[in-house]
């Protein structure tokens, strides 16, 4: 229960699937927690939901891909929390599902604004609140696409292949400030990101199928899968860590 005692964490993407996850067992472990999204009604539901508990969170309104809407919100929940020790990067979306050649400009962008540039902005005025704090973990959610790829969504495999070389960098560029940056590279996990994709491919049942036999264990995972490894980063058991990429994907990527 004591895991994240003391500790503020910021989670982007906070209101569902891994991002909701994150935000319920990080509070449990004793983080007080700042779930930011665009999706109001869910995320002040969640903040509600934890703080019933007796546990300690609340919900900030931001568009990860607008710097202005960053800059003010970490500055709101620095000063709601007094300080702020943990990040993590879970805002993304999945964009269009076309071949290169077919996509436009305005939808490459669109994943790139929110998956790249809003890990960028996020990152960017975390590291002034964390240095105040004398250090923190920044995660990172990339996926098993920032490690292989499939013949689908260039845009979001593009995306999170950023992530992950972006992770490397601030590791190195953040650790004389005791500032962990490490990524978390989850298989399918059943969340509304995936339900959403796989609708888009046509019967529902027949891709869950299909893709449950992708992971050698043979199901999709769940968002308390990602969740848990979150928490061990959040967490002072991972203080010899950095720069390092934590693999839940059923054995996707052991192929």
């Amino acid at each position: 229960m004591d895991r994240l005692k003391q500790k503020v964490a910021i989670i982007t993407g906070g209101s569902l699937g891994i991002g909701r996850a994150a935000a319920i067992r990080m509070a449990e472990e004793g983080a007080a927690i700042a779930v930011l999204d665009c999706l109001d009604a869910e995320g002040r539901a969640l903040a509600a939901e934890i703080s019933a508990k007796g546990l300690s969170a609340a919900y900030w309104h931001c568009n990860v891909a607008s710097e202005q809407e960053v800059a003010e919100t970490f500055r709101a929940v620095a000063d709601h929390f007094g300080h702020v020790d943990v990040l993590v990067n879970n805002a993304g979306i999945a964009g269009p599902n076309k071949p290169t050649h077919e996509l436009t400009e305005e939808e490459w962008d669109g994943v790139q604004a929110v998956n790249v540039k809003g890990v960028f902005l996020c990152t960017k005025h975390a590291i002034p609140l964390l240095r105040a704090a004398g250090g923190g973990s920044i995660i990172n959610l990339s996926s098993i696409y920032g490690l292989v790829s499939a013949p689908d969504i260039p845009p979001y495999h593009a995306s999170k292949g950023a992530v992950r070389m972006m992770t490397k960098t601030d590791a190195l560029l953040y650790a004389a400030d005791r500032i962990r940056v490490n990524s978390v590279h989850p298989g399918f996990i059943w969340t509304p990101l995936v339900e959403h994709h796989l609708k888009s491919q046509g019967n529902l049942e027949e891709g869950k199928a299909a893709t449950a036999a992708l992971h050698p264990l043979e199901h999709m995972g769940e968002p308390d899968d990602i969740a848990w490894g979150i928490v061990y980063l959040a967490s002072d058991e991972s203080k010899f860590m950095t720069g390092s990429e934590l693999v839940i994907d059923g054995g996707y990527t052991a192929r």
